[in-house]
């Protein structure tokens, strides 16, 4: 078997299915089509929320790009009959968070400059995902590494498109949770070598809802909310790494410690 063949999937199927989910994303630019809101009422509490095309097609494109990257790894030879769901998260959280984005953005060539960007980071999640199915891949560590700054990258855009979205604290809070737990617990599962952290994945994912819904009555730009939540993030997902590792309490502080107060200091001056 070629390198080529073992190590990256076939183009046409990538091709194929970067394509359909990028139609999913267009549709809802093209088609009129009238939202339904639900509505619950109780005693004391009134419950109401929009669903959209746009809304829709975010969920169908995610279940697409789960299913399709499904798809593509049934072709790698290294599979041998494995479950494939940890290589469906981050595909899956990059095409909803992606129409999260994208249905959010206004018409012109920001919304097109973006639909490309988007196009391009699945192909990137796609030959990724698929090259840390084997462990003993030359790319494999450039590919794990580039997960795991995609998933940061990810959830920085995610929570900047809630924020523009002004997104009510009852439905964002439970999205952050749902990111920030995703997106810890495949991060560690990488740099772990195949090991699930649950707990820390649950704890941090907690912890980024909490200071999510203490900024989301601040006067702060999207950016800034994005930053101040995602320094944390980083901070506790290098820290669970480091004592997993059994580095020194005061060692495995320091790199989270500085990209923080790196991440904070940035919040401060960005808008």
């Amino acid at each position: 078997m070629h390198t080529r063949e073992r190590y990256f999937p076939d183009p046409n199927r990538i091709g194929v299915l970067v394509a359909a989910v990028l139609l999913t994303y267009a549709l809802t630019r093209l088609v009129n089509a009238p939202g339904y809101t639900i509505t619950i009422q109780l005693p004391s509490f009134y419950f109401s929320y929009p669903l959209t095309l746009g809304t829709a097609m975010t969920l169908m494109a995610a279940g697409l790009t789960a299913s399709g990257m499904h798809w593509l790894l049934q072709g790698h030879p290294a599979l041998q009959g494995r479950n494939t769901f940890e290589h469906l998260l981050l595909p899956a959280l990059t095409a909803f968070i992606l129409g999260v984005l994208l249905d959010n953005l206004p018409e012109g060539r920001v919304w097109w400059v973006a639909f490309v960007v988007g196009g391009g980071l699945l192909v990137s999640v796609f030959l990724a995902e698929y090259v840390v199915v084997d462990p003993g891949a030359p790319l494999y560590p450039l590919a794990s590494a580039g997960l795991i700054a995609l998933s940061y990258t990810l959830f920085l855009l995610f929570l900047i498109a809630l924020r523009l979205a002004a997104v009510r604290l009852f439905l964002e809070m439970p999205a952050v949770f749902l990111a920030a737990a995703l997106v810890t617990l495949r991060t560690l599962h990488l740099r772990l070598g195949g090991h699930w952290e649950f707990p820390w994945a649950i704890g941090i994912g907690l912890i980024s809802a909490q200071l999510a819904a203490s900024l989301h009555y601040w006067p702060l730009s999207a950016l800034q909310v994005g930053l101040l939540v995602l320094g944390p993030l980083y901070a506790l997902t290098a820290l669970a790494y480091g004592l997993s590792q059994q580095v020194p309490v005061r060692s495995a502080l320091t790199e989270p410690l500085l990209i923080l107060g790196g991440l904070w200091i940035a919040a401060v001056f960005l808008r």
